[in-house]
């Protein structure tokens, strides 16, 4: 099959469209026919060595996909050879074929395309997992989510608010400030003309979450508009990764600060969080409530250049890497 690969060539670390070994799925697991797969910053960090993937996970970027089961194996229930799928990966999405555990695929939403369907798993996921589980965000609190027009972010502001949740948001443009309104923000603030701690404490009395992805530079200003018995979970570091904290500060406020990763995670907790998402969050998928921003689509062999947009931060929501097409 083919495959991007990377060229262990600094500073660059060129990718390239060859030929590679095809995956054998072992028992429980199948083999996907990836028709698409999509562009995450966990992909820029790989190339450059800096975000190596976990032990036992393909050397192939791609941490999602969508396509047509091509081969089962004994231990799969369920599905069948033909059946249109996504799924979330921890490597390997960035191919023509990519194995897939049973527990991790789900049907592509009704109505929705596989182009669709592959900026939907890690995204989504990664906003469920931290709003629900790590913050406990609940019906009628005040989120703040940082980069709010990234793919995370645009999942992110969808889920709190049909949730029931205040959602506030921060972005770097007049675009993508403008994408989070319509996505259901109330209240955006362009970083780069304002302080958001600043106007968010002039305009609201204090936020219950924090989703932050940019890390040191923050944490401050975050702290400081936390409520008592707040809750700041960091996804990212894109700001820096170490600062000062006053720890009277979080004591007098017993707040909650926690670091969070995905794709580490056990596979019985990855398939236990899809089932939860599952459960919570299809309905809502299926009737187009909440569905994934996508910027642009190019063709895989164009993965350099999708792979620019994102390091000069010029998408709103996902880029996706089209594969093939039915």
């Amino acid at each position: 099959m083919k495959a991007i690969i990377v060229e262990p060539t600094p500073p660059d670390y060129p990718l390239r469209w060859a030929e590679v070994a095809a995956p054998t799925p072992q028992d429980g697991e199948v083999l996907v026919d990836v028709y698409a797969t999509a562009v995450n910053r966990a992909d820029l960090a790989q190339r450059t060595g800096h975000y190596p993937p976990p032990p036992g996970a393909p050397e192939i970027l791609g941490l999602e996909l969508s396509g047509v089961i091509s081969q089962l194996t004994p231990g799969v229930r369920g599905w069948q050879v033909g059946d249109r799928v996504c799924a979330l990966l921890s490597g390997g999405g960035y191919a023509e074929q990519a194995v897939v555990p049973q527990g991790l695929l789900m049907p592509i939403p009704k109505g929705w395309s596989l182009v669709q369907a592959a900026a939907m798993p890690e995204v989504f996921f990664t906003a469920f997992l931290n709003l629900f589980s790590e913050a406990r965000l609940e019906p009628g609190e005040t989120v703040l989510i940082h980069g709010g027009a990234s793919g995370v972010g645009t999942a992110a502001i969808q889920l709190a608010r049909q949730a029931g949740c205040r959602v506030l948001a921060t972005a770097g443009s007049a675009a993508k400030v403008a994408a989070c309104y319509r996505l259901g923000a109330e209240l955006v603030v362009n970083y780069r003309e304002a302080d958001f701690g600043e106007v968010i404490a002039e305009q609201v009395s204090g936020v219950d979450v924090v989703l932050d992805m940019v890390g040191s530079g923050y944490l401050a200003r975050n702290i400081k508009l936390l409520n008592t018995g707040g809750r700041l979970i960091f996804i990212a570091t894109l700001g820096g990764s170490r600062a000062e904290i006053d720890i009277r500060e979080l004591m007098r406020k017993r707040l909650l600060l926690k670091g969070s990763t995905l794709r580490a995670r056990p596979l019985a907790e990855k398939i236990a969080l899809k089932e939860a998402f599952m459960a919570r969050c299809w309905p809502a998928i299926e009737s187009g409530e909440v569905a994934p921003v996508i910027d642009r689509v190019r063709p895989i062999t164009e993965a350099e250049a999708a792979h620019a947009l994102l390091q000069r931060n010029e998408t709103i929501g996902k880029v996706v890497l089209e594969i093939k097409t039915l």
